[in-house]
């Protein structure tokens, strides 16, 4: 579930991808046509209808529809003089270029905080919001990452980091249970508690590789622990290569190939989701967006989930969490427009509004003291409170790198019976060539 930079700041050409998981689409009810020169056509709409202030809430992921909804409603019972209007279609990245193009900004934007925000923080269209009060209700590790993505590393907050997701290994507690083996927290142990599995006849992997994004959350996962911190900066500087830096990473992601389960390449998410429901293998590496899959088909099952266990060294083990939404505010709308657009997001972060988000939608949250209680990601809800986490390192890569599709070769070489060092070098080659082809600023 999860899922080249050439941006023309003042022609506000957007060359976004299909990263986003899922779309947004058209301008239903938008006031987002003022010019911008000040939103005259907005200004005389807002006096027409007796001083309103209209605002479009832009959203990037049609699963949250509905909780944006309610929140929205909340928001205007509270506020009346504000009409605030949800745009949550398919296609968002067509249709959000396609708007840019035509500086039709939305006034408020929910996205995630990968590299499409950094296109449009890059565009010189977002409200800097970093002295608003707010700001301080959010976790430092959250903000953090949006910084990083801001072009240049400015520690201006263009985006106030709401709710987050987390990846890592989900595991059947009843069959580690069975097993004998307990939550590893080390490379080594993890490497025993595979082969007790194995031991007990238990499968110790399903994997999902027939759709290629599920093949990034081992890469998701490793990527921020093994090689050097500052490889995102170096390797868009071109001073580093994905060769000799993640030599170790391939390595272990095609060990966890070995234990997986016989057809991984030609099984779907969803029939993945299906089986590990059922009880066909112990783990699989994902986020919490798959758990309500899970209990879809099994409302008995027990699981949990735990960090990656990465290296040898557990101090250094994260939990792979990033910027699932953010809420952005366009600098291009009227004053009346983005202090309206600013008290809806100081209403979002209020406790119990963000907490009734994540329970919605059983994420994690970005809001200082809001927690996700439910029990089936205990193993890691502690870290994500205590900011042990890392962000997703896709996050940083620039559009157009399709590692997903880079990595399934990968697993299909592993099946067609490549030498494992032969693969782990075209793998690599392959990252470092298709890496500086989309990597144009």
């Amino acid at each position: 579930m999860m899922k080249g930079k050439k941006f023309l700041a003042l022609g506000l050409v957007v060359a976004m991808t299909g990263s986003m998981i899922a779309g947004c689409g058209g301008s239903s009810g938008s006031n987002g046509d003022s010019n911008s020169a000040g939103g005259t056509e907005t200004a005389a709409k807002d006096e027409k209808q007796g001083g309103e202030v209209e605002l479009e809430l832009f959203s990037t992921k049609t699963e949250n529809a509905d909780i944006l909804q309610k929140m929205i409603d909340g928001f205007m019972e509270e506020n009346p003089d504000i009409k605030v209007t949800l745009t949550s279609e398919s296609d968002a990245a067509t249709v959000l270029k396609t708007r840019l193009t035509k500086n039709d900004i939305p006034e408020i934007v929910a996205m995630g905080g990968d590299s499409n925000y950094t296109e449009l923080q890059s565009a010189g269209v977002l409200l800097d919001l970093s002295g608003e009060d707010f700001v301080s209700d959010v976790q430092e590790a959250y903000l953090d990452m949006v910084y990083d993505v801001n072009v240049d590393k400015e520690q201006t907050a263009y985006g106030i980091p709401y709710a987050t997701n987390a990846s890592g290994v989900l595991y059947n507690e009843d069959l580690f249970a069975q097993a004998g083996v307990e939550v590893p927290k080390t490379w080594s142990e993890f490497q025993d508690v595979v082969a007790k599995l194995q031991e007990a006849g238990i499968t110790p992997f399903e994997l999902t590789f027939a759709d290629s994004w599920t093949c990034l959350p081992p890469w998701n996962s490793m990527a921020p622990v093994i090689p050097d911190a500052n490889f995102t900066d170096d390797r868009k500087a071109g001073s580093v290569t994905f060769a000799g830096t993640h030599d170790e990473v391939v390595e272990k992601y095609l060990w966890i190939l070995d234990y997986a389960q016989e057809d991984f390449m030609g099984t779907t998410y969803t029939d993945g989701n299906a089986a590990f429901a059922n009880g066909s293998a112990a783990m699989m590496i994902n986020g919490n967006w798959a758990i309500s899959e899970f209990l879809n088909t099994n409302p008995d099952m027990n699981v949990n989930m735990f960090a990656f266990p990465s290296v040898d060294d557990e101090s250094k083990n994260t939990v792979t969490s990033g910027v699932d939404v953010l809420l952005a505010v366009s600098n291009q709308g009227t004053d009346e427009q983005q202090e309206a657009a600013k008290e809806f997001i100081r209403y979002a972060l209020k406790p119990e509004v963000a907490q009734s988000y994540i329970d919605d939608q059983f994420a994690f949250s970005a809001v200082n003291g809001v927690e996700q209680t439910n029990e089936t990601v205990s193993g890691v809800a502690k870290d994500i409170a205590n900011g042990k986490v890392s962000n997703f390192p896709d996050h940083y890569y620039p559009n157009g790198f399709d590692l997903s599709t880079i990595l399934q070769q990968c697993a299909l070489n592993k099946v067609n019976g490549m030498d494992n060092a032969e693969n782990i070098s075209e793998t690599l080659t392959s990252c470092d060539e298709q890496y500086d082809v989309a990597n144009v600023e």
